[in-house]
Parts: C-alpha cells; sequence; structure tokens
C-alpha cells in the first residue's frame, strides 16, 4: 500500500508565513528573506509528511499566496493591466495580481477573488481572453522539487488539472468559449509534466474537483481529449477528485486513460462500490478516509472496514490510502493546544495528527490489526466518550427548537410596506451611505484585547478603552458624514470567533489557525454540542456607539448560516438542526438591540453561497434550511426596524431569488473587483429590496477615486431603481489602516453627493 497525502498547510504552525509577507509588503523585510522563509516552511512540512510515514509527499501545494494565481503564473497568463512583457514572473508583479499593489511596480486593479468550490478559501480568478497565449511564466514549480531532491524527500508534483483550471476561469472581454483554450492551455501542461519528468517525477497530482458537479457534454467530451492526449507524458498521472462524490461523472473519471484515480470518501461516502465496480484492472485506487476538512478524528474501524474492502477487490498493491482532499482547510498541529479540555482533545485531530491517522491505517492494512492495536483502543475511547458525553446534549435547546413556528418566519408586513415606517424613523437621503461594520484593528486595540484576555487589564479598564475607541470611530464617521454608522467591532476578535465565545456548544483554540486567502487567516471555532446564548452579546457595545450620535447606528450580527459555515461543524446531527439552533440564539440578541432602541440591524451572511451544495440538484434542500434559519434570527422585529445583510466574495447570480426570500430590507455585496458584473443577474431578476453594491475594494490597498465609484454607481443604476440603492464598501476594513481608509471613506461620500446633485 501507498500512504500519501493531498497538499499540507502553508502558514507556517504560528502563522510565520502570514506575518513575512505582510513584513515584506510594508518593506520591513526584502525578497531573500520572504523566500527564505518560504524554503524553510518547504522543509519542515515536507520533513514533517516523510517522518509521519508518508511514501510520497506533495511539491507545488506551497503557495506564496494562493495556488490558483500560481497556476495563472505557470501558464504566463497576465491580464494586460499589469503590463507584464514575457519572462519569469517576478515576485512583485505576481503580488499586484493578487492585492493591486507591491513593493514595486505600477498599482492596477487585483484579480478578481472568489471561493474555492464550497469551501472558505479564497482563490484569485484567472482572467481569459479570446485567443489568450499560453507559455510558461513561473519556474517556482521546478524549483520546489529541485529543493525537495535535495531533502531526499519522496516528492508527488501537484497541480491543478486543465479542465478544473479552466472551468473556474473567466472570460474577459467579448464571450467566447473557454474550451476554445483547451488545446493551446495543454501544450504548456505537456512541457511541465515533461520537465517534472525529466526531474524524476514518477507520479504527478492532477486535481479535477470539477468533476464532482454537473458538467455539461461539452466539457466532458473535452476530459477525454485532454487526458487522451496528456497519456503521453512520460509521468504516471494520479486523476484527484474531492470535495463531494462522482455520481454520473465516475465512468468518465474511471475510464480517462490515467495510471491512478482519487475519490473522496467523507464527502463523497457511499460511492466506494460503484468506483470498484468500475475501476479498471490496471489502475491503483486512491481513498480519501481521512477528512481533510474537518476536525474530527477519524473513526479508524469505519476506515478500516472501508479499506479492507477495497483490498478485497482490487488488492492491497493497487490501493492507496490518503486525506479526502488537501489539509489546506484544518489548523495544523492539536500539540500547540494547552489550553482545550482533554475530553474534547481527545475527540480532535489536526492536519498533523492526520497525517498520523493515515500512517496507522496503512500499517492496520498491510501488518494486520493487532499491530496497531493500542492506537485503535484509543480511538475507540475517544469515539465512546463523544457519543455518549453529556456536554453535547441540552434538552433545553431541542425543546426550544421544536416550538418554532411559520409565524416566527414572517416579518409582520412585506417590505413594501416596511420601506416608509422604516425611511421616516432613519431620515436617510438618496443614495444612502454606510460602511460594512469594521474599522480599523489597530496594533492598540489588540494589545488591549490581549491583555484583557491575559488577565493583566481588567474588565472596567477593557470596556472603558473600548469605549474610548467605539466613540473617535463615531466621531469619524460624522466627520466623513457617513449617514447611516457603525461601531467599528473594536471588541471582536474575529466575525465568527466574538460570537461562538459567548455561545454554549462552541469551543476554542488558540492554534488552530486557517489560511483565507493571502495572509488572511482565520481561526474557526469547533461546534461540539447544542448551542444557545447564555446571555446579551454585543447590546452594550451598540448601545454605547448610538448614544454618542443622532445618526443610526447598526446593531452588528454574524448570521446563523456564516456562523456555521465559518466554523467546525459536528458531525453527529444534521447541519440544519445545528444552524437552526444558533438562529435561535441570534434572535435573542436581535430582539434585545430593537428593545435598546437600535434602529437598524445588520445580520452578515458571508458564507451563504460557500455553503451551496456543489450539484444543483441538492440547492433547493441547502437554500430552503439556510433561509429559514435566516428569517428565524431576523423576522421577530417590528416593521420599523431596518434589517442588513450582507454577503462578499461569491457568485450569487444562480441564487438571487432565494437571497430575496431572506427578506432583509438591504442588502450589501461585493461588486467592485467584477466591474458590477453581479449586477447583470438583475437583468433577468427584479429583486425587491434595497441593496448597497460595494464600489470600494477593501481586499486591496490601492484607493478608490470619486470618478471610479460614481462610475461604478451609475452602473448598478442601470439595474437597480436609485431610490433603492446604497453606497458602500465592499467588505469590512478592519485588515486596513487609517492611513487608506479615510481618504477612501471621504471620496465614497463624496461620490454619494456627485450621485444626488446629478441624480445619474
Amino acid at each position: 500500500m501507498i500512504a500519501h497525502n493531498l497538499g499540507f498547510p502553508r502558514i507556517g504552525a504560528n502563522r510565520e508565513l502570514k506575518f513575512a509577507l505582510e513584513r515584506y509588503w510594508r518593506g520591513e523585510i526584502g525578497r531573500d528573506e520572504l523566500e527564505s522563509l518560504g524554503r524553510e516552511l518547504r522543509e519542515r512540512h515536507w520533513r514533517l509528511q516523510r517522518d509521519a510515514g508518508l511514501d510520497l509527499v506533495p511539491v507545488g501545494d506551497f503557495s506564496l499566496y494562493d495556488q490558483v494565481l500560481d497556476h495563472s503564473a505557470l501558464f504566463g497568463v497576465v491580464p494586460e493591466r499589469f503590463g507584464w512583457q514575457g519572462g519569469e514572473i517576478d515576485l512583485d508583479l505576481y503580488f499586484r495580481m493578487a492585492r493591486g499593489r507591491a513593493p514595486s511596480g505600477e498599482p492596477a486593479a487585483a484579480c478578481e477573488m472568489t471561493k474555492w468550490f464550497d469551501t472558505n478559501y479564497h482563490y484569485l480568478v484567472p482572467e481569459l481572453k479570446a485567443g489568450q497565449q499560453f507559455r510558461l511564466g513561473s519556474g517556482r514549480l521546478f524549483e520546489q522539487v529541485e529543493e525537495a531532491k535535495v531533502l531526499d524527500i519522496p516528492f508527488k508534483p501537484v497541480l491543478i488539472g486543465p479542465l478544473t483550471w479552466l472551468w473556474i476561469a473567466k472570460e474577459k472581454g467579448e464571450p467566447f468559449d473557454r474550451l476554445a483554450l483547451l488545446d493551446g492551455l495543454l501544450e504548456v501542461y505537456g512541457e511541465v509534466l515533461e520537465r517534472l519528468a525529466g526531474q524524476g517525477a514518477e507520479w504527478v497530482q492532477l486535481d479535477e474537483p470539477a468533476l464532482v458537479q454537473e458538467l455539461p457534454a461539452a466539457w466532458k467530451q473535452a476530459f477525454e481529449s485532454a487526458y487522451n492526449r496528456l497519456q503521453s507524458a512520460p509521468v504516471k498521472i494520479l486523476l484527484t477528485t474531492y470535495f463531494g462524490a462522482l455520481e454520473e461523472n465516475l465512468s468518465l473519471a474511471a475510464r480517462l486513460p490515467t495510471a491512478g484515480l482519487h475519490v473522496d470518501l467523507v464527502r463523497g461516502a457511499g460511492q466506494l462500490p460503484a468506483v470498484l465496480d468500475q475501476l479498471p484492472p490496471y489502475k491503483v485506487l486512491s481513498l480519501g478516509v481521512v477528512d481533510g476538512r474537518n476536525v474530527w478524528r477519524t473513526d479508524l474501524d469505519a476506515a478500516m472496514e472501508t479499506l479492507t474492502v477495497a483490498a478485497e477487490r482490487i488488492g492491497r498493491e493497487r490501493l492507496w490510502v490518503a486525506p479526502s482532499c488537501s489539509l489546506l482547510h484544518v489548523p495544523v498541529d492539536l500539540e500547540l493546544e494547552r489550553e482545550l479540555d482533554g475530553e474534547l482533545l481527545g475527540w480532535l485531530a489536526f492536519a498533523t495528527q492526520k497525517l498520523h491517522e493515515v500512517d496507522l491505517l496503512k500499517r492496520a492494512l498491510e501488518q494486520g490489526p493487532q499491530a496497531v492495536e493500542d492506537e485503535l483502543a484509543r480511538s475507540r475511547r475517544a469515539a465512546e466518550s463523544r457519543r455518549n458525553s453529556k456536554r453535547i446534549h441540552r434538552p433545553g435547546v431541542a425543546e426550544r427548537l421544536a416550538a418554532v413556528t411559520e409565524e416566527m418566519l414572517q416579518r409582520r408586513s412585506p417590505y413594501a410596506e416596511r420601506r416608509p415606517l422604516q425611511r421616516a424613523r432613519l431620515e436617510l437621503p438618496l443614495f444612502p451611505t454606510t460602511t460594512i461594520g469594521s474599522f480599523p484593528q489597530t496594533a492598540e486595540i489588540r494589545k488591549a484585547r490581549r491583555g484583557y484576555k491575559a488577565g493583566g487589564l481588567s474588565r472596567e479598564a477593557y470596556v472603558e478603552r473600548m469605549r474610548e475607541e467605539i466613540a473617535q470611530v463615531v466621531k469619524k464617521q460624522e466627520e466623513y458624514g457617513l449617514d447611516m454608522l457603525v461601531h467599528g467591532e473594536p471588541e471582536r476578535n474575529d466575525m465568527v470567533e466574538y460570537f461562538g465565545e459567548q455561545l454554549e456548544g462552541f469551543a476554542f483554540t488558540r492554534f488552530g489557525w486557517v489560511q483565507s486567502y493571502g495572509s488572511r487567516c482565520v481561526k474557526p471555532p469547533i461546534i461540539y454540542g447544542d448551542v444557545s446564548r447564555p446571555a446579551p452579546m454585543t447590546v452594550e457595545w451598540i448601545t454605547w456607539a448610538q448614544s454618542l450620535t443622532d445618526k443610526p447606528v447598526k446593531g452588528m450580527l454574524t448570521g446563523p448560516v456564516t456562523l456555521l459555515n465559518w466554523s467546525f461543524v459536528r458531525d453527529d446531527q444534521p447541519r440544519a438542526e445545528t444552524c437552526a439552533q444558533i438562529a435561535l440564539a441570534l434572535r435573542d440578541e436581535v430582539l434585545d438591540l430593537e428593545a435598546a432602541g437600535i434602529r437598524a440591524i445588520q445580520i452578515d451572511e458571508a458564507a451563504l453561497r460557500e455553503g451551496l451544495p456543489l450539484r444543483r440538484g441538492r440547492w433547493r434542500e441547502y437554500l430552503e434550511w439556510a433561509v429559514r434559519a435566516f428569517r428565524l434570527a431576523a423576522s421577530g422585529v417590528r416593521d420599523e426596524t431596518q434589517v442588513h445583510t450582507h454577503m462578499c466574495y461569491s457568485e450569487f447570480n444562480d441564487i438571487l431569488p432565494a437571497i430575496a426570500e431572506m427578506d432583509a430590507d438591504v442588502i450589501t455585496i461585493e461588486t467592485s473587483r467584477s466591474q458590477m458584473e453581479l449586477l447583470d443577474a438583475f437583468e433577468h431578476f427584479e429583486y425587491p429590496n434595497e441593496i448597497g453594491p460595494g464600489v470600494y475594494d477593501i481586499h486591496s490597498p490601492n484607493l478608490p477615486t470619486v470618478e471610479e465609484m460614481v462610475q461604478l454607481m451609475r452602473l448598478a443604476a442601470g439595474r437597480i431603481p436609485a431610490e433603492r440603492l446604497w453606497v458602500n464598501p465592499d467588505c469590512g476594513l478592519k485588515t486596513r489602516s487609517w492611513e487608506e481608509v479615510e481618504p477612501a471613506l471621504r471620496n465614497l461620500v463624496e461620490a454619494a453627493r456627485v450621485l444626488r446633485e446629478s441624480h445619474l
């Protein structure tokens, strides 16, 4: 048997990559130091995987920003606005594509960013034009292979497959069929595979997660022609699928002329019998039986049973064992966690521990269960502990959920009747301006939070410090001339973690960081049990902010679907049930905010789209319970209370009816990077409520001009009536500096003034 891995987290156990990147962008370190840190991380992670017992270690999964952007660089796909003249794509050009700006080179609009399938990882969308030419633009992959060879790492190069890379790209300019570019792209893939073979690669992993989605007939045919062409490469190809079952694409995937096939038996549970029936006798089969996207320990007995069935059918010599997908989506090492209690700790496995699970399963199959009996016994005890723990189930939560009625899911009146009541109460102008919620998290704010958590700062002193920060933020917003204010969220470390820390059923780590994009890392909570709210979570901060101004201040909450999708969720009950529990807890907070006199409440659902099943046939079920959860949280308020929601960096065009069903009075969305592309959907769908299409790309340090924002809003007004448009940034401002935020928001307010005076 072969034990292998599909990918490993690259940020470092202590987020070393994050801090090095940000120091480089600030000009505090040079290129050589950043590159050196990258080599150190790669070496550490490769040795870790080899020493854990893996027979093949992925190389090429490391990235200084994003693996999809790496492939765009590899294929020489650089949008014209970046001025590339050919040759090796240097580091700063790479970062300008990612961020719009780098220590050297002219700023330009950053590439669009969206979610990698149904994960919370963001990738940079490849931009393709008709007649796109491909050529090798980066040698980083080959350099990393050489590094691995020097270290005697049993390497397996990893590439995104050609069809998946094309599938997630976008056409720019005049519409055209992306498949028309496939032949040219395959020439470069062929060149890459030849070079890898020349470096001694025996196996190359080609990731094709597009195969777990419904594919048009032309794309299925393209898979056949592409892999028929690639079979001449002098390497063995492992076709890797994950994030779901192959279903109707199984026959296609099985018959493609590759040396091996990897399937996900976590998210694609139940597909093994069909896979075994269709697998050709010459292929190896890699089974992803260790969950690469969640933090629970593997049920080793169940995994062994699955592997045994496969081994009996095809023989151990054709069987590989692996995680279900790349371990990019889980934290690095559970051993760093010193504050989790022993019971919960025993239920968990992070990336490093999952490597050992893979090795253990291999040894159990090769040497017999008795060879690893101690580890198997430990696994059984952990599973039994989790099943029977009293901390998981709370009868009161189940009783309350059972009492939810359809009336609780409906606002008292339709939007058309609510609108005049809200306008009269809020006294807002045409094109009202607001922000999404957070303001810059300065070093002083973070220091105060750390001091409070560590016990060096009393609660009284901490509250006073946060109140001072909120007062400054409110004053600044009044100076800018914004119409609806926020309190700035200085007390919040993260939009999910902050709420989870105050809800029953959530647990938190200290080092459980996961990369979201670039240097941005999140620390997802772990939902291990029934969820409830012991006490108000935001009321004191929001009411303090509202007491400082006559302008309306939004209450700011993270929505139930986002709290669910951005957490590691319990797997012992349906996700819909967990989401409804969270929604009930948030409903209590919404009603408390309203009772405290808050006139507008924003319930962010940034992750609604990413939870959408990859197959359209399952969309309806998900959207029904997701929308119900939002409405359960939001619908208890009076008509004159305005409910906002926010969504960012996802493709919403195909779920607009469901978004409308949420019945939020105002929705704010990301649109600036895509030049209002999202709003094209409104030609075919009349969105009934108010909308704020973002005009300030906060994920880029570039300063938006008044003219640029006015132009974007005029594009929006071609789709949405002006009286229902808001002017706002794409997302929260916590990652930006005040030096960037202040001129941008002044320009935003000025843009709104221009729009009001010109009436477009």
